[in-house]
């Protein structure tokens, strides 16, 4: 099908291979390139389309924003003109990082704008929730994991991006990493103000957001770095709860949503919720950085570096079109390797340098901070190594207990069981019989599962950051979407095991067993 542009027309639906519209009689090959083959959504400056690409080799698939003045009149056209470069300038200044989509052509045309950008091919974190369901408060953490150093890096630009939700975060089927898009709400120029105590006030007359996802400083168009840490918040909730804004109730003195009854997570991630949504701005994490460092999600941070790129020359994109295959590879060139952030290395050495405090104060590695007090800081809790038979267990995850860290599970007969998206960072299973047992989504972070027995156990976007897996049976397992970062792979079964987009390098595998049968994270059997 050919799609016509033309916001007055009535049929645009034509032909494949229309020349014009039957309808309206417009060109349908925009720019004498770019074939539109269907909408994907509207909101209200624009509409977005899939298109096709006519003049590069294999017609490839690509999305063309197109900015839908309200209005012709020379006030009206000036204020989209000004939007369209903004969104312009920021795609093309921060386009680089991997999971943002990047600019590929800008241009007017008959008083419209158009954005030509690169298709992301998955679903939205709406669309997972609604085919999946809600996520467990370790698919929470991991997706912070992921979303949180890519919003560090975006404000590292001085960009605010104002319209964080469910819908404009995609999981791209190609490596399942998290891209956020919609970039048309976005402040890129933040300037020093008085207004809020955070001493970033950026004042802006555009588009404002989702309401419900942007929190109140946002809609008194008055937004700060803080405000798209609301909207993460929000986000959350809707992760846990499959509600949206309009489907939660709030306190009518104070505006705060009211979330906590009903979600099951530990009261350390509450707390961090609690002040990621924040109504009182001064009172709100100030930064990703800020929220990282709250949640003690260390393991995570080996990561975090490679979702960083180095910012590219400032030569900016406003004046310049990137429509032909050189451009591209000019685009391409200018992309400097991926750096280690300066915010996230402060992050990492303060977590550290707190636990070497805690552990030389006698409290030792069984502590946990699982706990906030008001200002944000943690307390720590001292938390002993528990020992559980296996009925115990059972009994307690099947009246919703999802948190068994740190506890002595080695040598328990748990083959066959349901214990998905649970807590066992930090846990002892040595020997452990987890045979056809469903793990899927549960965290085994820095646990020891030496010799432990994982034959054709759901693993599926299990969390293996620094585990011990030496000796474990884990031949047939189902580790697709597992991350497996720093994991000790040494004489691991992993023959007919299904690694599919495994975060796993080659290294590790060379260490563990394999054959022919085993699934790459590639998706293709065989050998290294």
């Amino acid at each position: 099908m050919s799609y016509c542009l033309n916001p007055t027309c009535r049929n645009p639906e034509n032909l494949v291979n229309s020349q014009r519209c039957q309808s309206c009689g417009s060109r349908l090959l925009l720019r004498d390139r770019y074939q539109v083959v269907k909408p994907l959504g509207q909101g209200g400056f624009g509409a977005t389309f899939l298109a096709q690409d006519r003049v590069l080799p294999g017609e490839p698939s690509c999305v063309i924003k197109q900015l839908r003045p309200s209005g012709n009149s020379p006030h009206v056209l000036q204020m989209a003109r000004e939007l369209f470069e903004r969104e312009a300038k920021t795609l093309g200044k921060i386009g680089n990082h991997p999971q943002v989509p990047r600019l590929l052509d800008y241009f007017e045309e008959h008083e419209q704008f158009y954005l030509v950008q690169e298709y992301i091919s998955g679903d939205t974190l709406q669309e997972e929730v609604k085919l999946n369901g809600v996520l467990t408060e370790t698919g929470v953490k991991q997706f912070l994991s992921e979303i949180l150093p890519l919003l560090q890096y975006i404000h590292e630009q001085k960009v605010i991006h104002r319209d964080i939700k469910p819908a404009n975060l995609i999981r791209r089927s190609q490596d399942a990493r998290m891209v956020l898009i919609d970039f048309g709400a976005v402040k890129n120029q933040v300037t020093q103000g008085a207004a809020t105590q955070s001493g970033q006030t950026a004042l802006t007359a555009y588009a404002i957001g989702t309401p419900g996802f942007a929190p109140p400083e946002q809609m008194a168009m008055r937004p700060v770095y803080a405000s798209d840490i609301y909207a993460l918040g929000v986000t959350c909730i809707y992760l846990l709860t499959s509600k949206t804004p309009k489907d939660l109730d709030y306190n009518p003195t104070t505006g705060e949503m009211m979330w906590e009854q009903l979600v099951q997570v530990s009261d350390h991630l509450t707390n961090v919720l609690r002040k990621m949504l924040d109504v009182s701005v001064r009172n709100r994490y100030q930064s990703a950085a800020d929220v990282l460092r709250a949640l003690e999600i260390e393991p995570y941070l080996d990561s975090l570096a490679q979702g960083l790129l180095a910012k590219s020359p400032d030569a900016g994109v406003k004046g310049r079109t990137y429509n032909r295959m050189e451009d591209s590879a000019v685009l391409c060139s200018n992309a400097s390797p991926a750096v280690t952030s300066a915010g996230v290395a402060q992050v990492a050495a303060a977590i550290r340098a707190r636990r070497a405090k805690a552990e030389a104060a006698g409290i030792g590695k069984s502590t946990t901070f699982a706990n906030s007090n008001s200002n944000g800081s943690q307390i720590p809790n001292s938390k002993v190594e528990r020992k559980l038979d296996t009925q115990s267990l059972l009994t307690a995850y099947i009246k919703g207990r999802r948190d068994f860290a740190l506890h002595n599970l080695s040598l328990l007969n748990l083959q066959g069981a349901d214990l998905s998206g649970t807590n066992f960072h930090s846990a002892q299973l040595q020997k452990t019989n987890l045979q056809g047992a469903n793990l899927h989504n549960s965290d085994f972070g820095r646990a020891s599962l030496t010799r432990a027995n994982l034959k054709d156990a759901n693993l599926s976007k299990a969390y293996f950051n620094h585990t011990d897996l030496e000796g474990a049976d884990l031949r047939g397992a189902d580790l697709s979407h597992a991350y497996l970062t720093n994991a000790n792979l040494r004489g691991a079964n992993l023959c007919g095991a299904n690694l599919t987009n495994a975060k796993i390098s080659d290294e590790q595998l060379a260490l563990a067993k394999t054959n022919w049968m085993t699934v790459r994270p590639n998706g293709k059997r065989g050998l290294l």
